[in-house]
C-alpha cells in the first residue's frame, strides 16, 4: 500500500440559533463580511479553515444536520482508500456510499466512536464558497 497524504481540516460547521445574529457576530470579531452560501449557511475564512455557521431547520437541505450538526470536514487525496481506512479503523459508523453533493463535493460521512460527525471530501472537489447560493 502506498503512503497517503495526511487529511487536512478545511471546514468546521457550528450550529447557530439565528443566522443573522451569527453573521453579525462573527463578521465583527473576524473583521470580514464572510459569504452567505445558502439561506441558512454563512462561511467565514479563518486562515486555511472555513467556519460555517448553520441555522438548522427545514431550509437546511441535504446538509446532514440531523442530531448534532457539528461536523469536521477533511480533504483527502484518495477518497476510496480513505473510506476503507475509516471502516478498518475500529468502531466507527460510515453512513453511506461515496456521493457527489449538489454543491459538487465528492464525499462520504462517518461518525467516530465518540459521536463526532466527520465528512471526507476528495480534495479536487472541495467547495469553499461562491456560486452556490440559491
Amino acid at each position: 500500500m502506498r503512503a497517503m497524504t495526511t487529511p487536512w481540516i478545511y471546514r468546521i460547521v457550528i450550529p447557530v440559533d439565528d443566522i443573522e445574529v451569527a453573521t453579525k457576530f462573527y463578521a465583527t470579531i473576524l473583521q470580514t463580511p464572510g459569504e452567505r452560501v445558502w439561506a441558512n449557511r454563512h462561511y467565514f475564512r479563518c486562515g486555511g479553515v472555513i467556519l460555517a455557521c448553520v441555522e438548522p431547520g427545514p431550509e437546511s437541505g441535504d446538509f446532514h444536520l440531523d442530531g448534532d450538526p457539528r461536523i469536521l470536514y477533511f480533504g483527502v487525496e484518495d477518497i476510496e482508500e480513505t473510506r476503507e481506512l475509516v471502516r478498518r479503523a475500529g468502531p466507527a459508523q460510515v453512513d453511506a456510499d461515496i456521493e457527489e453533493q449538489a454543491w459538487g463535493e465528492r464525499s462520504f460521512y462517518a461518525q467516530d466512536p465518540f459521536g463526532t460527525r466527520l465528512c471526507f471530501v476528495h480534495g479536487s472537489t472541495i467547495y469553499e464558497g461562491g456560486e452556490f447560493a440559491e
